[in-house]
């Protein structure tokens, strides 16, 4: 069965925002580890999970990159004392956050090695750990004392597009999450994905997580693409999406097949204002990500166009938007993440919940 959940910006002054998608009905908070952007994850999570009572709450996604495999353990077996039974852990190669402090996202060999580390520690068990060239047997200690919680157990998520990190999700991960809403996307990865796991005599779970994450905008009767409204709910996820394909087709030599059709239409122009910017190439990061999944930036407005919204956003009246899931669902995805503007994200999750989500109760 289809469920359903969102992504938030991380604040520690909005934490109320997974309270209220709770109460919408929403099964899952996707709580992102963005240290140059947004607030600190785990403090976010510890209030969310002290005032909720059924949602389940985990990273969307934390990195390697930036935090030491024992340490992630341990944050999140205490999240886990307070939201026992309803906590996860998102796991990802940091494509934004990693870029966010002037660095490559980490490869899918050091976030396996990483995943396993976490998988012994949260059961609880012994694991080898090599730090600064060192290796020590390491474990949590006093587990009976319950200062973090590794008896309810806390399932890994893996965040990939890749196809060496969508192995490492079939190989070692209890689901997948994709950055994307599209079904040659799904069926591409969930094909490498069972494909990994029988390579290493694994039987996936019933109960894998195949989550699909984008952002939506249920239209009124009548409304249009371009409409100010829909823009303002949709542009943080277009520009974002825009961001990225502009690091893969800068890293990539600049190789125009890597252009994504949806955004031939605006490449030159948006080329453009990234080579405007008034400072060297290595640095510029820090504006091209200025507003990343949080505000559409005023000079990029003209890039969210209809083309690019419905390319990336799942958008349309009601029934439009149960079409897209039903199609994603016979893919094999049976969970759709929501991450709207900032402004705009209790509009969202409310129009959603209302005239999206009972179809699938």
């Amino acid at each position: 069965m289809m469920k359903f959940g969102v992504m938030v910006d991380t604040s520690v002054d909005k934490w109320n925002l997974i309270q209220y998608a709770e109460e919408l009905g929403y099964h899952r908070a996707w709580v992102p580890d963005s240290q140059m952007i947004w607030s600190d994850c785990y403090v976010t999570m510890g209030l969310a999970a002290a005032n909720t009572k059924r949602i389940h709450i985990g990273t969307g996604m934390t990195t390697p990159g930036t935090r030491i495999a024992p340490v992630t353990a341990h944050s999140i077996a205490t999240i886990n004392r307070l939201a026992p039974g309803r906590t996860f852990l998102g796991i990802g190669t940091g494509n934004t956050v990693m870029r966010l402090i002037g660095q490559d996202p980490i490869m899918p060999k050091e976030m396996k090695e990483y995943v396993h580390i976490l998988r012994k520690l949260l059961d609880g068990e012994e694991v080898d750990y090599t730090y600064r060239g060192r290796t020590a047997e390491i474990q949590f200690m006093m587990q009976d004392r319950n200062y973090m919680n590794v008896k309810d157990r806390v399932p890994i998520y893996i965040a990939a597009n890749g196809p060496l990190a969508l192995a490492a999700a079939g190989e070692i991960g209890d689901g997948w999450m994709m950055a994307s809403k599209s079904l040659k996307d799904a069926q591409g990865g969930l094909k490498i994905i069972h494909g990994a796991a029988e390579k290493s005599n694994r039987k996936l779970p019933a109960d894998y997580l195949a989550s699909a994450l984008t952002t939506t905008c249920v239209l009124r009767p009548g409304e249009s693409l371009s409409s100010e409204r829909v823009i303002n709910e949709t542009g943080a996820w277009v520009t974002s999406v825009l961001h990225f394909s502009y690091e893969i087709w800068q890293k990539g030599n600049r190789d125009d097949k890597l252009i994504l059709p949806l955004f031939a239409d605006v490449w030159e122009d948006y080329i453009r204002q990234v080579d405007s910017i008034n400072r060297p190439p290595r640095e510029r990061f820090r504006e091209i990500h200025d507003g990343h999944c949080t505000f559409v930036q005023e000079k990029e407005r003209r890039f969210v166009t209809p083309k690019t919204i419905r390319a990336t956003c799942m958008v349309g009246e009601p029934d439009d938007i149960v079409e897209q899931l039903r199609q994603l669902e016979r893919t094999g995805v049976n969970e759709i993440a929501i991450l709207p503007s900032a402004d705009t994200q209790r509009g969202v999750f409310s129009d959603f919940a209302t005239h999206v989500m009972p179809h699938f109760q």
